[in-house]
């Protein structure tokens, strides 16, 4: 009676022993890229543009003239410089960045919402959701 336990156990020792373990999957979360554009300082400015805008507004900031684009900075470094002083330090520029990538990652999902709430309910159930992400019938 002792043998065949034993041999079951031995086995599923074995067993075990012998898996492969589970794919770790990624634990950390990455935060979005500043700009989809390469960084390159010495070709152009367009991913230092985007970083500081945030990639809608920059996309606006193309079609203004230099004057208008000059007005707008202006404002703009207005709201970046919290404290008044007439200087933007790099924590209030780090702020700024931080502020205008949230803000776009919170429009995103605004338009996403609205396309996948097909009723207009305020809410996203799985059939409206199979219907905007894989094209089903509802």
């Amino acid at each position: 009676m002792r043998f065949p336990w034993l041999l079951l156990c031995l086995g599923v020792w074995a067993l075990c022993g012998s898996a492969k373990p589970t794919e770790r999957k990624e634990r950390v979360v990455r935060e979005a890229p500043l700009s989809t554009r390469e960084h390159d300082d010495a070709q152009n400015f367009d991913y230092d543009h985007d970083a500081f805008l945030g990639a809608d507004e920059a996309k606006s900031f193309d079609q203004l003239t230099p004057e208008e684009s000059k007005e707008r900075l202006g404002k703009i470094v207005g709201k970046i410089d919290e404290d008044g002083d007439g200087f933007v330090t790099v924590e209030e520029l780090k702020a700024w960045i931080k502020f205008a990538q949230k803000r776009w990652i919170y429009e995103d999902v605004e338009r996403q919402w609205k396309g996948h709430d097909l009723n207009e309910d305020g809410l996203v159930s799985w059939e409206e959701y199979k219907n905007a992400t894989y094209g089903y019938i509802l």
